[in-house]
């Protein structure tokens, strides 16, 4: 198999990723400037009730843009249940490496961006704090903006992206 059987195929693949997300990400990405305005920012505020009672419990009340983005991601192809085998696999522990993976990714590591965006929004149904956290660390921004940024690049012409490639060359 030759060289331009590989591009190909690659392209191919690539393009593949494009179709299967575009839209899944589309409907995320509304949300970017909203997180953008959010980040380093609680999130949550907690509700004891009325005060009355002097052993009420307190619970976390969500803003309600973040319900509606935790919403969304839930009915995207986006959610991965097995993201534990991410995390596992490309040694993730802290946010650091969070922050770092998200970084790195490109179009062909979408399951660590995945991932990632997975953790926080599903954990969050049995951790309050989760969906706070992806908030103010900016999981979530980053998260979203890679997905668009990878797919967004990916989308446009075969010779549009190669003049690109040679321009950050030189």
């Amino acid at each position: 198999m030759g060289k331009t059987q590989i591009d190909k195929e690659e392209i191919a693949y690539r393009q593949q990723v494009v179709n299967e997300y575009r839209a899944d990400v589309e409907k995320l990405a509304r949300y970017l400037s909203w997180l953008e305005s959010k980040k380093g920012k609680s999130v949550q505020q907690s509700y004891s009730g009325s005060g009355i009672e002097e052993h009420s419990i307190s619970f976390p009340v969500y803003d309600g843009t973040l319900m509606n983005f935790v919403k969304e991601a839930q009915r995207t192809k986006l959610m991965d249940r097995n993201y534990r085998y991410v995390y596992s696999r490309y040694r993730i522990r802290v946010v650091e490496d969070e922050l770092r993976a998200i970084k790195r990714a490109d179009i062909k590591e979408m399951d660590v961006l995945k991932g990632i965006l997975s953790k926080y929004v599903l954990e969050g149904m049995r951790k309050g704090r989760r969906w706070s956290e992806a908030v103010e660390q900016g999981i979530f921004l980053n998260v979203v903006r890679k997905m668009k940024e990878n797919l967004d690049y990916w989308d446009h012409p075969v010779q549009t992206r190669k003049v690109k490639v040679v321009e950050e060359e030189k």
